[in-house]
């Protein structure tokens, strides 16, 4: 699919899911085939696009799927907490491999750059003409990317900051804050582990909803399953 001006395509997600098809090396599902087979999979459940890591899932679900690309590069850089494409290269990387939004951590944390957000943002812009997601933890975060020059921003990160509270579930009450006060799309993401909770955020005001690991990580699933279920049995 050739790359489309976000206001030709983004209206079209309004109000619906998209799935996030991510397995990192060391899990059974990991490989660009298998992520490819995930967001085909997606789509044809009814998801209206997909957020993948790295130029080559991205390269095969491109290839495999006609649907709008949420891509992201993880990357663990020493001495850095950001992981979530966190040099403009990475970026760069991504957009080249087929993403039509850029994905990056836009939390508080040090940039590995030395970088402000919003040079941060400029730079990605300037590199990639792809328009940026700011995956954030806070309410603050969230309006500072706006701030910064974000296109859209993702709970994302809820929950996987040291200040941010931890949940078992969804942080819903961040989804109601942020876009109460957002004027960009605001899209829900993190723990979302029941079709309920996705149609609570879009309640609470998401533009859309990122399943990721209820859908696409079945060692996660089983492993939530197989916990519930330990839990019966001692309470028994």
């Amino acid at each position: 699919m050739s790359k489309r001006p976000l206001q030709e395509w983004l209206p079209g997600v309004r109000g619906k899911l998209i799935v996030s098809c991510q397995a990192l090396e060391g899990e059974p599902l990991h490989g660009s085939e298998i992520m490819a087979r995930m967001a085909r999979a997606a789509e044809l459940g009814g998801a209206v696009a997909i957020r993948a890591n790295s130029p080559d899932d991205i390269r095969a679900i491109r290839a495999a799927v006609a649907l709008p690309i949420f891509g992201l590069y993880k990357d663990r850089l020493p001495g850095f907490d950001r992981y979530i494409t966190p040099t403009v290269e990475h970026a760069r990387q991504i957009a080249e491999a087929g993403a039509d939004v850029i994905a990056v951590d836009a939390t508080a944390r040090p940039h590995p750059e030395g970088l402000t957000l919003a040079a941060f943002i400029r730079e990605i812009h300037r590199a990639t003409g792809c328009p940026i997601l700011a995956d954030i933890s806070t309410l603050d975060e969230a309006l500072a990317a706006e701030a910064a020059g974000a296109d859209l921003v993702s709970t994302t990160l809820s929950g996987y900051t040291p200040y941010s509270p931890a949940l078992e579930g969804p942080d819903l009450d961040l989804v109601e804050a942020a876009a109460s006060r957002l004027g960009v799309p605001l899209l829900a993401e993190g723990r979302y582990h029941y079709p309920e909770q996705a149609a609570e955020a879009l309640r609470r005001g998401a533009y859309a909803v990122i399943v990721g690991g209820a859908i696409t990580r079945p060692l996660e699933i089983t492993a939530r399953f197989a916990a519930a279920m330990s839990r019966a049995g001692r309470a028994a």
